[in-house]
């Protein structure tokens, strides 16, 4: 049978639980899949789930379901696995916010993804017919719902348009490929994809000698995440719990370079949101302020332990996760930019590398890193030379974001990043 929330809800409270939270998703997507140039493959995916959590004895439970479930066999698994649990603390939100929009964002068919698929393709082969292209375009409809037994009932629909295209090439025994992704809540640009992949393509005509030792280095705002996902971890509010966080103590103090500043737009941008996924609402919250670290954020749980206000920020990744914290709508400001986006970065230096897609970029809390350059090119005399091949960049994160030269002023979503491009200094090149 399909649950019945408010059912669910009070069974569980009939069967002894103190406390009980039900979160419902249904979701339904269309991807559209092109391989070699030519649609692939086309799919209807429809997913209707249940997380059930309960408070027995003071100890935590969660159970989850997908499609058809016996409500009374959910809430025996919920309860059955709170035994296994130390108690806890019920933290659970009674109201939230009364206002806010019930749908965000606009369905697009598919037969629209379609043509912008091979819209998109058509217009890198016009340039590169050796190229083989993949594409893959997806229009998501989600809807949430959140009850509880201290009162709270919310929910909205959100919709989301995926594209991302990529092109390889073979040239002899050099294989390259470029790829380029967005995401937005309504129309999603085909040109503005084939663009950024004619233009990576059209940089790596050439191959070019990578530079050598300590060199400026320009991350694309695609790649700027390999450093601000850093940042990201830095903040958590988990992390101080454990004390693994190098920024513990930094609270008031300068962590990265002052030109920049580090804002959650709950109300902004392709994953805006009016609550978290605790009933939490969200915020406008400058995490740091010209450099200086103002707080860190958490969920309900990890904000109750640190003893500081409820921020909004208990996500839970998917139905089996307890609520954790997470940072949603990330924007990245610098004081002082310069007009433009790469081009323009790269006619200031004499000589540099350009990052843009990386290998082993999972870096721990140390923000120490050793990466393999997937696809960069070479910067001499402020022209872009050529694309560099077996080429390694070392450094620290957190060193890093305290010698960025220059921003640009162009900025890109990444995921839930809205980040520039923007020039580093200090970091080592190494090629083989």
């Amino acid at each position: 049978m399909t649950i019945d929330p408010e059912q669910l809800l009070e069974l569980a409270l009939k069967s002894g639980a103190e406390a009980a939270e039900v979160y419902v998703s249904n979701s339904v997507s269309h991807p559209v899949f092109f391989e070699a140039n030519r649609l692939k493959q086309l799919e209807s995916i429809d997913s209707e789930g249940v997380g059930l959590r309960v408070w027995q004895g003071g100890r935590v439970g969660l159970a989850i379901a997908y499609g058809s479930v016996e409500p009374s066999d959910l809430v025996a698994q919920a309860i059955a696995l709170s035994g296994l649990n130390e108690p806890e603390e019920i933290r659970l939100r009674e109201t939230t916010v009364a206002d806010y929009p019930k749908l965000y964002g606009k369905e697009i068919n598919v037969e629209q993804m379609v043509d912008w698929g091979r819209e998109a393709i058509a217009q890198v082969l016009a340039s590169y017919p050796e190229a083989i292209c993949s594409a893959d375009w997806d229009c998501s409809r989600e809807t949430v719902r959140i009850l509880n037994s201290r009162g709270l009932d919310c929910g909205y629909t959100d919709i989301t348009v995926d594209g991302s295209l990529s092109a390889e090439l073979t040239r002899g025994d050099d294989f390259l490929n470029v790829w380029y992704g967005r995401s937005e809540r309504g129309n999603l640009s085909p040109e503005a994809i084939a663009q950024k992949v004619r233009q990576y393509l059209d940089w790596a005509k050439k191959n070019a000698p990578a530079p050598s030792g300590k060199v400026p280095v320009i991350f694309t705002s695609k790649a700027a995440d390999l450093l601000w996902g850093i940042v990201a971890m830095a903040m958590s509010g988990r992390q101080v719990l454990q004390k693994a966080t190098p920024w513990q103590d930094k609270v008031g103090q300068p962590v990265i370079a002052d030109m920049f500043s580090v804002t959650q737009h709950p109300d902004f941008g392709v994953y805006s949101s009016p609550f978290d996924d605790e009933g939490t609402p969200t915020q406008e919250i400058k995490w740091i302020d010209r450099g200086t670290l103002q707080g860190f954020y958490g969920d309900l749980k990890t904000c109750d332990e640190l003893n500081i206000a409820a921020t909004g920020n208990g996500f839970r990744g998917d139905l089996g996760n307890y609520p954790s914290p997470g940072l949603f709508n990330l924007a990245i400001s610098a004081s002082q930019t310069i007009q433009g986006d790469i081009l323009e970065l790269a006619a200031t230096l004499k000589n540099g590398l350009i990052v843009d897609q990386v290998l082993g970029d999972d870096m721990d809390l140390s923000g120490d890193f050793s990466i393999n350059v997937d696809l960069g090119y070479r910067v001499k005399n402020g022209k872009i030379i050529g694309r560099v091949k077996d080429t390694m960049l070392s450094g620290n994160a957190y060193t890093a974001l305290n010698q960025v030269v220059a921003v640009a002023s162009d900025r890109q979503w990444h995921g839930s990043l809205y980040v520039s491009a923007m020039i580093v200094e200090g970091l080592s090149v190494t090629s083989h």
